[in-house]
């Protein structure tokens, strides 16, 4: 299905920025998903010469018209169709020469999607979800990009419940950890991992079940936004492992 921005893209086309006073600003968001028990990432391919065939993040300039966060929403509508993800900037990466056409400085950001609660609406041929534990080279400086955004997650799961915007609206106790170790890279006990989670109250049991599965079927929860609104993000120390 043909993206429904048609505007030259500065990741995947030849872009003249010199209207953009010798430089320009750009934007790159690492887009993490969760399916199948794996941590994903959605990628592009790019077709500039230098890079052609290899994947690269989200992106696009920033416009005259437009602030940093404006234009992150803006590429991640355009490429997937959603708007109500979560988003969070991480850091400016401005090294000379990261990118063929000219100086441009980038700041990144990491969204968060629930793979399958929101569907992606726009898709474009050599747009995929990539398993996170497979990249290993991506075009740019954009390997150094996701490595930055993925230690951001990582610190960010145990400093706050962001982690419930990866699953289902309904999920068992087994899917969150599966989730935690998969994004911790790490192996957690059961007994303790449980009780730190019902310890911080973000829990609702909604007395169903889990359906046709391949193992003991367990019990489903949602998360407890409203009890979440009412702790204080200043004193809540997180949920470290």
């Amino acid at each position: 299905m043909s993206i429904i921005n048609s505007e030259p893209n500065i990741n995947t086309s030849k872009v003249d920025i010199s209207k953009y006073f010798g430089f320009a600003v750009s934007v790159d968001c690492v887009i993490f998903g969760y399916d199948k028990q794996a941590l994903k990432v959605l990628l592009i391919k790019s077709d500039l010469p230098q890079f052609r065939d290899e994947l690269s993040l989200l992106g696009d300039l920033v416009k005259t018209d437009e602030d940093i966060d404006a234009a992150s929403y803006r590429v991640l509508y355009n490429r997937t169709g959603l708007k109500d993800v979560y988003l969070e900037q991480v850091k400016t990466f401005s090294e000379l020469g990261r990118h063929p056409a000219g100086r441009v400085l980038t700041v990144a950001f990491y969204a968060l999607i629930n793979v399958k609660d929101h569907q992606l609406k726009f898709v474009d041929n050599e747009l995929h979800w990539h398993d996170v534990k497979e990249i290993k080279n991506l075009a740019f400086d954009h390997k150094i990009i996701f490595d930055s955004c993925l230690d951001r997650l990582k610190k960010k799961v145990q400093e706050e419940p962001i982690i419930f915007n990866l699953l289902e609206n309904k999920f068992s106790l087994r899917d969150l950890q599966n989730l935690y170790e998969t994004i911790l890279d790490v192996s957690l006990d059961r007994r303790n991992f449980r009780k730190k989670l019902f310890a911080t109250g973000f829990l609702n049991d909604i007395n169903q079940m889990e359906q046709n599965v391949p193992h003991r079927p367990g019990k489903l929860y949602t998360f407890n936004h409203i009890q979440y609104a009412e702790v204080k993000k200043e004193i809540f120390v997180g949920i470290n492992f």
